[in-house]
């Protein structure tokens, strides 16, 4: 028979991991290494765990910690906070609404799932940010972070899978 508390400990961390996933993504993108000399912005990688676990494991990724991680999100990325919160806000309601659809995906068509996610994101930052500036935010860098974050969402996709059927599936057979 197996140790009652170990499992809980268990279940527990493996429960924490969609989350923790997302902040380590968070935090990878803040290191001080640039591939492009910091000629292009960073990409949204803390997205694509959110647009994962929502669609695969909801009930890990719950609105609170999507809030949660938008905003370290706005405190390590130096702008205003709640910028980013409510683009992965709107982009968890669309994923919200539609999983059934998104989650149905495969292939290209799941990477296209993910860039309406990254629009609906970008394009709520956009109009936020227009609003508490009163002017127009430059849109190119923008554009390039999200075209950057479509591109990083397959690979980052197939390690948060790995993880899922390695630790946090798991959790969903054991009683």
């Amino acid at each position: 028979m197996a140790d009652p508390v170990a499992l809980n400990v268990s279940r527990l961390l493996s429960s924490l991991l969609p989350g923790l996933s997302a902040v380590l993504l968070v935090m990878l993108v803040t290191l001080p290494v640039s591939l492009t000399g910091g000629v292009l912005p960073a990409p949204l990688l803390a997205l694509t765990a959110v647009y994962f676990w929502a669609l695969v494991r909801p009930d890990l990724m719950p609105p609170f910690v999507v809030l949660a991680i938008g905003l370290l999100e706005d405190l390590v990325s130096g702008g205003p906070a709640g910028v980013w919160a409510t683009g992965f806000m709107a982009a968890y309601a669309l994923i919200d609404r539609q999983r059934e659809n998104l989650a149905g995906l495969s292939g290209a068509a799941a990477v296209l799932g993910f860039a309406a996610a990254m629009a609906l994101a970008a394009a709520a930052t956009f109009v936020l940010t227009w609003i508490m500036y009163l002017r127009q935010p430059p849109l190119a860098p923008l554009l390039l972070a999200s075209v950057f974050t479509v591109l990083f969402y397959p690979p980052i996709a197939v390690i948060l899978g790995w993880v899922h059927r390695r630790a946090v599936g798991a959790i969903r057979t054991v009683r």
